[in-house]
């Protein structure tokens, strides 16, 4: 069926309509009408600073370091410096599951901050730092490291972080790395992202001595796999019947120790490109490491991504790799035969962060579901030009989606389902409108790889065909 752009276009107007001129001019640029023939990265302008007075859905610099990238590091204690807001608010909300007995070699459940207060604020946070970190470490000394995530009051008032984290390296003799996080660098979380990869680029990698008489041809690092509800073992499941030796993960259930050797795999692994692309590409540049990027969401993407990394090995992978793949289809089939039907047509809507938006429409589509919309809080231009292939013409990309947008268009396109995060669950659900909440899986999971497929495929038939929707309708069903 042809796709009629006039009539996208025609929503899309509708929308931006109430806006004054200037906020309509701005916004104007942020969605877009997916067309593989004549736009990729043109679709949606991205990675600038969000409208004021138009309420995001992004987070800040200091979630993308301490939320995505460091917090999950089972083996270090993340120190959140500045006030318990932050800290607070930031403990325990992905979900990062990690192996290991807790406080001795597992501090992904705690929270650890400096508390600042007004006084902190007047006369600096350098001595309250020194101290925090020497109580940790005297609490907690298998600890291999402690993390410094600095708050926004830091970058206002100037504590010297480094500084202090050179001086207890030196004391503590385990690695102490500060992290210039502040929330309001940037424009997204997606600079602290970056900042993260890169505090690791200069205090972590090639650190660790690598047992020469232990390496194979196959040995590979996962990148960007922060373990929600269990990912990272689903995964690390099918690489290891591949045949691969999987030497670090990053960075959920993973550890500072695999961190630093991981200089000396064969290969790179990347899920999560925006939140990981940057230390790939400095592996690469400095080591010569290629990497790849994969995606287990879904049996047609799973299937795809295991033949595409067994190229990348000898006849031994790729046998192994297609025994696999034949393995698990029929499991595959009885899963698609069971919830397809159930959910055969039904319209998505998405608006989720860094890989998602493009990763899980081919889960989706697996169970014969359309994704009329997708949305990211904090893309790049590369990663809209990944997003167009995935895409059907005529679906609508948006980049950092305010709720009043959001809600407009669920008005208009009539989804059965929204994909989204924590802050719109509740207003869809209120709506009307089954939601499922894909930055955390709502406390389900794994998604990931063949083992996630089939909770996720129950997942979105338990959101979409509960009978509780029979006692709520949406708008356009009154």
């Amino acid at each position: 069926m042809a796709v009629n752009f006039k009539e996208q276009e025609g929503v899309v107007e509708d929308i931006l309509s109430v806006y004054s001129e200037r906020a309509k001019k701005n916004r104007k640029e942020h969605i877009g009408i997916n067309d593989k023939e004549t736009c990729g990265t043109c679709v949606a302008k991205s990675n600038v600073k969000s409208l004021p007075g138009v309420m995001t859905p992004r987070g800040c610099a200091y979630a993308g370091s301490k939320g995505v990238v460091w917090g999950p590091v089972k083996d270090v204690i993340n120190i959140s410096h500045g006030p318990i807001g932050c800290g607070h608010y930031s403990w325990g909300t992905r979900r990062n599951l990690a192996e290991g007995e807790p406080a001795v070699e597992n501090f992904v459940p705690f929270q650890f901050t400096t508390d600042f207060k007004e006084r902190d604020i007047v006369f600096g946070g350098d001595k309250k730092l020194e101290q925090a970190i020497k109580e940790l470490h005297e609490l907690f000394p298998t600890a291999k490291g402690i993390i410094i995530e600095s708050e926004c009051p830091i970058g206002l008032i100037g504590d010297d972080i480094e500084a202090v984290a050179k001086k207890m390296t030196d004391e503590i003799k385990i690695p102490v790395i500060p992290v210039r996080c502040e929330g309001f660098r940037g424009v997204s979380q997606s600079l602290g992202h970056h900042i993260a990869n890169d505090s690791i680029r200069d205090f972590v990698v090639g650190t660790g001595e690598i047992d020469e008489s232990k390496k194979t041809p196959y040995d590979v690092a996962i990148l960007g796999d922060y373990n929600i509800g269990g990912d990272v073992w689903s995964s690390m499941k099918i690489f290891k019947e591949m045949g691969l030796n999987v030497v670090a993960h990053w960075s959920g259930d993973g550890s500072i120790e695999e961190m630093k050797i991981t200089h000396g795999v064969n290969y790179l692994l990347l899920h999560c490109y925006r939140s990981m692309n940057y230390i790939a590409a400095h592996f690469e540049e400095k080591y010569g490491i290629p990497w790849i990027e994969y995606n287990f969401f879904g049996p047609t993407k799973i299937k795809e991504s295991i033949r595409n990394i067994a190229k990348l090995f000898d006849e031994n992978i790729l046998e192994k790799s297609e025994d696999v793949i034949k393995a698990y289809e029929p499991k595959m089939q009885e899963v698609i035969d069971k919830y397809r039907p159930r959910l055969e047509g039904k319209k998505v809507m998405l608006l989720v962060g860094g890989l998602r938006p493009r990763h899980i429409v081919g889960a989706y589509e697996d169970l014969g579901m359309k994704v009329v919309s997708t949305a990211y809080e904090f893309a790049h231009n590369d990663d809209y030009e990944r997003t167009t292939k995935e895409l059907e013409n005529g679906t609508i990309v948006a980049d950092d989606m305010n709720e009043y947008e959001f809600v407009e268009l669920a008005n208009r396109l009539k989804p059965d389902l929204v994909a989204s995060g924590i802050k719109e669950k509740y207003v869809f659900q209120k709506m009307g409108i089954p939601f499922r909440q894909m930055h955390s899986w709502d406390y389900s999971g794994p998604y990931h790889g063949y083992d996630g497929f089939e909770i996720f495929a129950r997942d979105m038939d338990l959101a979409i065909n509960s009978p509780s929707w029979k006692l709520v309708k949406p708008l356009w069903k009154k």
